[in-house]
């Protein structure tokens, strides 16, 4: 597979993690697992891939931005910090929906902040957590939750 193909693939696979994760019910645990470790385990183990292919030979490292440039300047480390994202974003967006589903706020208030986890992570983090303050203050049977 060429690059661009690991991409595509790569991106279709967090996509159908999101679509699952946003419209289908969860009262099926076992579909549950799609979103929340199945995706994230196959992009997890493609990153791994990765670094462990191309990290040593980089020059780059994490010790100042100058070394983050020169470790992402490598097309398959940054394809590999693409995935990163993909794979954190929707373990996060896993978890925040199951705050959520367990204080009882809406999928249809749910979906704007997963779209907002999805497109810009610790946007959609501020939002849940936000709403879920919100719903705890607004609702006294949760006040000792």
């Amino acid at each position: 597979m060429t690059l661009e193909q690991v991409f595509s693939a790569s991106g279709t696979l967090a996509m159908i993690g999101w679509v699952v994760l946003i419209f289908a019910p969860r009262r099926w645990a076992w579909l549950n697992l799609v979103p929340q470790i199945v995706v994230p385990l196959a992009l997890s183990v493609l990153y791994a891939g990765f670094i462990l292919a191309y990290f040593a030979d980089s020059g780059g490292g994490y010790g100042s931005l100058a070394e983050v440039r020169q470790l992402f300047s490598l097309d398959e480390l940054l394809l590999a910090g693409w995935i990163h994202y993909l794979a954190f974003d929707l373990m996060v967006g896993g978890f925040l929906a199951g705050r959520m589903d367990r204080i009882g706020i809406q999928r249809i208030v749910q979906a704007p902040i997963l779209f907002a986890t999805f497109m810009f992570g610790p946007v959609g983090v501020l939002l849940a957590f936000g709403t879920e303050a919100v719903v705890r203050v607004a609702t006294p049977r949760f006040a000792k939750a």
